[in-house]
């Protein structure tokens, strides 16, 4: 999915293995699209949250080809028998920090070290099992982000062109994919009292870490 779009940023062309599995399904570029591809951005926002594991599946004789088909893997969040952490149990996130630092340090070395912004990155909490108390109380998110932070600092002093980083979200907000369902905010907001809104835990602690 990554090489999708920034490989004709960075090189003017798909990836060699789409070019080889998608064949005339996927578009050509003339010489002069890839000219005007090339470097056309100013930075790259990366949105981080989890990592899977990939396993080769063989490629699919459907008719029906689609983006799950075409990219020949499954994922999964265990490995050995072993799962990566989870903030609950039916969460799509699996928590592994060292997956920024992978992720960014994979960019500095394929796609030529683009300045890099982290414009996403952060984890949420169930809202229907959660009491006030509990929401606000959001240690998880804590571990989260200085993990994440303490994996990121290990990229940039290796060379990764990262200039910023962005959590997800200042307020609880309405998820693409779950509504009011997940809390993602280092903010509660109280959505059956006029929406008022209360620093959680976490609110305070990147407050004294931006202070350092």
């Amino acid at each position: 999915m990554y090489g999708w779009f920034q490989n004709p940023l960075t090189y003017g062309d798909y990836p060699r293995t789409m070019r080889n599995w998608l064949g005339n399904r996927l578009p050509k570029f003339t010489k002069e699209q890839s000219e005007v591809l090339i470097g056309s951005y100013d930075f790259i926002g990366i949105n981080y949250y989890s990592t899977y594991y990939a396993i080769n599946a063989p490629a699919s004789n459907s008719l029906r080809h689609s983006y799950s088909t075409d990219m020949r893997a499954n994922t999964t969040g265990e490995r050995n028998g072993i799962a990566l952490p989870k903030p609950f149990n039916t969460s799509f996130i699996n928590i592994y920090p060292p997956g920024i630092k992978e992720l960014t340090l994979y960019t500095k070395a394929i796609y030529k070290n683009p300045v890099m912004y982290i414009t996403e990155n952060g984890v949420h909490q169930l809202t229907s099992t959660t009491s006030l108390r509990e929401a606000l109380n959001d240690e998880i998110r804590i571990s989260y982000h200085r993990n994440h932070l303490i994996e990121l600092s290990k990229a940039i002093r290796d060379g990764a062109d990262v200039r910023g980083y962005y959590v997800w979200s200042f307020l609880d907000d309405f998820e693409w994919n779950f509504g009011f369902t997940r809390r993602m905010g280092l903010y509660y907001v109280d959505y059956n009292n006029n929406l008022t809104r209360r620093p959680k835990k976490s609110a305070i602690w990147f407050s004294m870490f931006m202070k350092i």
